[in-house]
């Protein structure tokens, strides 16, 4: 039971957190996390902008690679992740595994976890609102 509250716990984290940001914004009247002038806004919006630019500069290829090349750079990721999160339940379902190996390979498919679904459902989340 611990082990699924360490896996579950850091991806419902960013959710718990904006739902006490919510609280205070509720009793604040929510004015304090706005832009308060236009100039802000705008400021806001070319953060983010970089943010966005910095983050599809990551994955940019520099020069001509082979197509094979850049469908093992696109796997990357997803293959990574599955031998995680694999390798995690094989270590649980193994009763021989010492606990600090199952605690590094816990911690590595929290990351998993929380790289999957944490940002996506915490966007979700503010989005319903």
């Amino acid at each position: 039971m611990s082990a699924l509250l360490t896996v579950l716990l850091p991806a419902l984290l960013p959710a718990a957190a904006d739902g006490v940001r919510g609280i205070f914004a509720r009793l604040t009247g929510g004015k304090g996390a706005q832009p308060q002038n236009i100039g802000e806004v705008i400021q806001l919006m070319q953060a983010e902008t970089e943010r966005l630019k910095t983050l599809a500069q990551l994955d940019t290829v520099t020069g001509e690679i082979h197509k094979w090349v850049a469908d093992l750079r696109a796997l990357q990721r997803p293959a990574i992740s599955t031998l995680i999160i694999v390798a995690y339940m094989m270590a649980i379902a193994n009763k021989g595994v010492s606990q600090e190996t199952l605690d590094a390979i816990g911690s590595y498919a929290q990351m998993v976890t929380f790289y999957l679904f944490g940002d996506r459902a915490y966007n979700y989340m503010k989005k319903g609102r």
